[in-house]
Protein backbone atom coordinates (compact mmCIF):
# COMPACT_ATOMS: atom_id res chain seq x y z
CA UNK A 1 0.00 0.00 0.00
CA UNK A 2 0.96 2.94 -0.83
CA UNK A 3 1.94 5.22 2.45
CA UNK A 4 0.51 8.81 1.15
CA UNK A 5 -2.75 7.19 0.21
CA UNK A 6 -3.29 6.02 3.89
CA UNK A 7 -3.12 9.98 4.60
CA UNK A 8 -5.31 11.20 1.44
CA UNK A 9 -7.74 13.08 2.37
CA UNK A 10 -9.30 14.07 -0.86
CA UNK A 11 -12.91 14.61 -1.50
CA UNK A 12 -13.65 14.38 1.87
CA UNK A 13 -15.48 17.07 3.95
CA UNK A 14 -13.87 17.94 7.51
CA UNK A 15 -15.13 20.50 10.24
CA UNK A 16 -12.70 22.08 13.05
CA UNK A 17 -13.40 24.01 15.94
CA UNK A 18 -11.63 25.95 17.45
CA UNK A 19 -9.79 26.63 14.45
CA UNK A 20 -8.84 30.40 14.17
CA UNK A 21 -5.57 30.11 16.19
CA UNK A 22 -3.34 27.47 17.87
CA UNK A 23 -3.68 23.36 18.02
CA UNK A 24 -6.81 24.02 16.00
CA UNK A 25 -5.55 26.23 13.02
CA UNK A 26 -2.51 23.88 13.03
CA UNK A 27 -5.15 20.86 12.34
CA UNK A 28 -7.07 22.62 9.46
CA UNK A 29 -4.07 23.64 7.71
CA UNK A 30 -2.57 20.17 8.03
CA UNK A 31 -5.84 18.36 6.84
CA UNK A 32 -6.63 21.12 4.00
CA UNK A 33 -2.59 19.99 3.26
CA UNK A 34 -3.29 16.66 2.36
CA UNK A 35 -6.78 17.00 0.65
CA UNK A 36 -9.43 17.78 2.66
CA UNK A 37 -12.02 20.82 2.52
CA UNK A 38 -11.63 22.12 5.23
CA UNK A 39 -14.74 23.97 7.39
CA UNK A 40 -12.68 26.33 9.49
CA UNK A 41 -14.93 27.30 12.39
CA UNK A 42 -14.93 29.04 15.79
CA UNK A 43 -17.09 32.02 17.15
CA UNK A 44 -15.81 34.54 15.79
CA UNK A 45 -16.32 34.42 11.92
CA UNK A 46 -13.05 37.04 11.11
CA UNK A 47 -10.71 35.25 12.77
CA UNK A 48 -11.79 31.81 10.96
CA UNK A 49 -12.12 33.57 7.78
CA UNK A 50 -8.29 34.69 7.93
CA UNK A 51 -7.50 30.85 8.44
CA UNK A 52 -9.76 29.90 5.56
CA UNK A 53 -7.80 32.45 3.50
CA UNK A 54 -5.00 31.25 4.37
CA UNK A 55 -5.71 27.93 3.19
CA UNK A 56 -6.95 28.78 0.02
CA UNK A 57 -4.30 31.21 -0.51
CA UNK A 58 -1.73 28.18 -0.15
CA UNK A 59 -3.41 26.01 -3.12
CA UNK A 60 -5.89 24.31 -0.37
CA UNK A 61 -9.80 24.58 -0.20
CA UNK A 62 -11.23 25.65 2.94
CA UNK A 63 -14.32 28.24 4.31
CA UNK A 64 -15.28 30.26 7.36
CA UNK A 65 -18.08 29.22 9.47
CA UNK A 66 -18.67 30.67 12.87
CA UNK A 67 -20.42 28.61 15.44
CA UNK A 68 -20.16 28.80 19.32
CA UNK A 69 -20.32 25.10 20.80
CA UNK A 70 -21.83 26.47 24.05
CA UNK A 71 -25.21 27.64 22.00
CA UNK A 72 -27.21 24.28 21.63
CA UNK A 73 -28.71 26.73 18.56
CA UNK A 74 -25.59 27.58 16.46
CA UNK A 75 -24.89 23.85 16.81
CA UNK A 76 -27.73 22.69 15.35
CA UNK A 77 -27.94 25.37 12.43
CA UNK A 78 -23.73 24.74 11.58
CA UNK A 79 -24.71 20.67 11.04
CA UNK A 80 -27.77 21.73 8.86
CA UNK A 81 -25.52 24.54 6.68
CA UNK A 82 -23.26 21.69 6.20
CA UNK A 83 -25.44 18.85 5.29
CA UNK A 84 -27.29 21.76 2.77
CA UNK A 85 -23.68 22.72 1.38
CA UNK A 86 -21.94 19.43 1.62
CA UNK A 87 -24.24 17.01 2.15
CA UNK A 88 -22.31 14.93 3.89
CA UNK A 89 -19.07 15.30 6.96
CA UNK A 90 -16.05 12.86 7.12
CA UNK A 91 -14.51 14.23 9.69
CA UNK A 92 -15.41 16.26 13.17
CA UNK A 93 -12.23 17.76 14.97
CA UNK A 94 -13.70 18.79 18.47
CA UNK A 95 -10.99 21.53 19.56
CA UNK A 96 -12.70 24.39 21.00
CA UNK A 97 -12.75 24.02 24.77
CA UNK A 98 -12.91 26.91 27.13
CA UNK A 99 -11.07 27.56 30.87
CA UNK A 100 -12.21 30.84 32.06
CA UNK A 101 -11.05 29.89 36.22
CA UNK A 102 -7.83 29.48 37.07
CA UNK A 103 -7.56 29.20 41.26
CA UNK A 104 -8.62 27.19 44.30
CA UNK A 105 -11.00 24.19 42.96
CA UNK A 106 -12.92 25.28 46.32
CA UNK A 107 -13.11 29.10 44.93
CA UNK A 108 -14.37 28.03 41.66
CA UNK A 109 -17.15 30.29 40.78
CA UNK A 110 -20.45 29.18 39.61
CA UNK A 111 -20.91 30.84 36.43
CA UNK A 112 -17.11 29.92 35.19
CA UNK A 113 -18.51 26.52 36.28
CA UNK A 114 -21.36 26.27 34.65
CA UNK A 115 -19.76 27.88 31.11
CA UNK A 116 -16.91 25.10 31.27
CA UNK A 117 -19.32 22.70 31.37
CA UNK A 118 -21.66 24.08 28.79
CA UNK A 119 -18.25 23.88 26.27
CA UNK A 120 -16.36 21.23 27.16
CA UNK A 121 -18.79 19.00 28.07
CA UNK A 122 -22.03 19.62 26.47
CA UNK A 123 -20.58 21.28 23.40
CA UNK A 124 -18.58 18.39 22.66
CA UNK A 125 -21.31 15.86 23.68
CA UNK A 126 -23.86 17.51 20.96
CA UNK A 127 -21.43 18.06 18.35
CA UNK A 128 -20.00 13.99 18.57
CA UNK A 129 -23.98 13.90 18.33
CA UNK A 130 -25.25 15.56 15.41
CA UNK A 131 -21.76 15.14 13.80
CA UNK A 132 -22.41 11.70 13.72
CA UNK A 133 -25.53 11.40 12.82
CA UNK A 134 -24.74 13.02 9.61
CA UNK A 135 -22.07 10.98 9.18
CA UNK A 136 -24.43 7.98 9.68
CA UNK A 137 -26.25 8.91 6.73
CA UNK A 138 -23.14 8.56 4.73
CA UNK A 139 -21.43 5.17 5.85
CA UNK A 140 -19.39 6.79 8.07
CA UNK A 141 -16.61 8.91 9.47
CA UNK A 142 -14.13 9.91 11.76
CA UNK A 143 -14.41 12.37 15.45
CA UNK A 144 -11.54 13.19 16.82
CA UNK A 145 -12.18 14.98 20.27
CA UNK A 146 -9.38 17.07 22.00
CA UNK A 147 -9.30 16.13 25.41
CA UNK A 148 -5.99 16.94 28.07
CA UNK A 149 -3.62 15.25 29.73
CA UNK A 150 -5.22 16.96 32.50
CA UNK A 151 -8.35 14.65 31.95
CA UNK A 152 -5.60 11.85 33.09
CA UNK A 153 -3.79 13.94 35.80
CA UNK A 154 -5.44 17.16 36.88
CA UNK A 155 -3.84 20.77 36.22
CA UNK A 156 -2.87 22.71 39.55
CA UNK A 157 -5.37 25.18 39.63
CA UNK A 158 -7.01 23.70 36.71
CA UNK A 159 -10.28 22.02 38.63
CA UNK A 160 -13.63 21.97 36.72
CA UNK A 161 -11.41 22.06 33.37
CA UNK A 162 -9.21 19.14 34.26
CA UNK A 163 -12.76 17.69 35.18
CA UNK A 164 -14.33 18.63 31.78
CA UNK A 165 -11.46 16.84 30.13
CA UNK A 166 -11.57 13.97 31.77
CA UNK A 167 -15.65 13.90 30.79
CA UNK A 168 -14.14 14.23 26.95
CA UNK A 169 -12.31 11.20 27.59
CA UNK A 170 -15.02 8.95 28.55
CA UNK A 171 -17.39 10.20 26.16
CA UNK A 172 -14.86 9.61 23.61
CA UNK A 173 -15.11 6.19 24.27
CA UNK A 174 -18.93 6.01 24.73
CA UNK A 175 -19.04 7.03 21.48
CA UNK A 176 -16.53 5.15 19.91
CA UNK A 177 -18.53 1.80 21.30
CA UNK A 178 -21.81 3.04 20.08
CA UNK A 179 -21.06 4.03 16.89
CA UNK A 180 -18.48 1.51 15.71
CA UNK A 181 -20.94 -0.51 13.83
CA UNK A 182 -21.94 2.44 11.93
CA UNK A 183 -18.61 3.13 10.68
CA UNK A 184 -18.08 5.93 12.96
CA UNK A 185 -14.86 6.15 14.71
CA UNK A 186 -13.96 8.14 17.68
CA UNK A 187 -10.63 9.44 18.95
CA UNK A 188 -9.12 11.61 21.26
CA UNK A 189 -5.92 13.91 21.30
CA UNK A 190 -4.60 14.80 24.74
CA UNK A 191 -2.21 17.36 24.17
CA UNK A 192 1.01 18.01 26.69
CA UNK A 193 1.61 21.91 27.51
CA UNK A 194 1.74 23.71 23.80
CA UNK A 195 2.49 27.05 23.15
CA UNK A 196 -0.55 28.63 22.46
CA UNK A 197 -2.75 31.68 23.33
CA UNK A 198 -4.90 29.56 25.59
CA UNK A 199 -1.94 27.99 27.33
CA UNK A 200 -0.54 31.69 27.81
CA UNK A 201 -1.62 31.56 31.91
CA UNK A 202 0.84 28.70 32.35
CA UNK A 203 4.05 29.67 29.51
CA UNK A 204 4.03 33.00 30.09
CA UNK A 205 4.29 32.23 34.17
CA UNK A 206 8.05 31.35 34.80
CA UNK A 207 7.63 29.79 37.86
CA UNK A 208 4.32 27.41 36.87
CA UNK A 209 6.72 27.03 33.40
CA UNK A 210 10.08 25.99 35.51
CA UNK A 211 7.51 23.49 37.45
CA UNK A 212 5.68 22.39 34.62
CA UNK A 213 9.55 21.37 33.13
CA UNK A 214 10.16 18.96 35.83
CA UNK A 215 7.66 16.85 34.49
CA UNK A 216 8.03 17.00 30.79
CA UNK A 217 10.81 14.67 30.23
CA UNK A 218 11.57 16.38 26.81
CA UNK A 219 11.99 19.46 28.74
CA UNK A 220 10.16 21.80 26.64
CA UNK A 221 7.19 23.23 25.19
CA UNK A 222 4.59 21.92 22.38
CA UNK A 223 3.97 23.70 19.08
CA UNK A 224 0.82 23.47 18.38
CA UNK A 225 2.08 22.02 14.64
CA UNK A 226 3.31 19.03 16.97
CA UNK A 227 -0.33 18.21 17.35
CA UNK A 228 -1.75 17.84 14.31
CA UNK A 229 0.03 14.85 12.81
CA UNK A 230 -1.68 12.72 14.94
CA UNK A 231 -5.55 14.33 14.27
CA UNK A 232 -4.30 13.75 10.38
CA UNK A 233 -3.37 9.63 11.45
CA UNK A 234 -6.96 9.73 13.33
CA UNK A 235 -8.62 11.30 10.36
CA UNK A 236 -6.93 9.46 7.61
CA UNK A 237 -7.05 5.65 6.51
CA UNK A 238 -4.07 5.17 8.71
CA UNK A 239 -6.27 4.81 11.75
CA UNK A 240 -9.04 2.57 10.07
CA UNK A 241 -8.82 0.16 12.94
CA UNK A 242 -8.48 2.55 15.41
CA UNK A 243 -11.31 3.72 17.30
CA UNK A 244 -12.10 4.51 21.37
CA UNK A 245 -7.97 5.65 21.83
CA UNK A 246 -6.89 8.65 23.75
CA UNK A 247 -3.18 9.50 21.96
CA UNK A 248 -1.18 11.30 24.51
CA UNK A 249 0.87 14.20 22.62
CA UNK A 250 2.58 15.49 25.77
CA UNK A 251 6.63 15.34 25.88
CA UNK A 252 6.22 12.03 28.43
CA UNK A 253 4.38 14.33 30.86
CA UNK A 254 2.35 10.90 32.07
CA UNK A 255 5.23 8.76 32.30
CA UNK A 256 6.41 10.88 35.10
Amino acid sequence: MNPSSLFDLSGRVALVTGASRGIGEAVAKLLASAGAHVIVSSRKIEGCQAVADAINNDGGSAEAMACHIGEMEQISATFAQIEASHGKLDILVNNAATNPYFGHILDTDPAAFSKTVDVNVRGYFFMCSLGGKLMKKNGGGSIINVASVNGVVPGDFQGIYSITKSSVIAMTKAFAKECAQMGIRVNALLPGLTDTKFASALTSNQAILKQAMMHIPMKRVAMPEEMAGTVLYLASDASSYTTGTCINVDGGYLLV
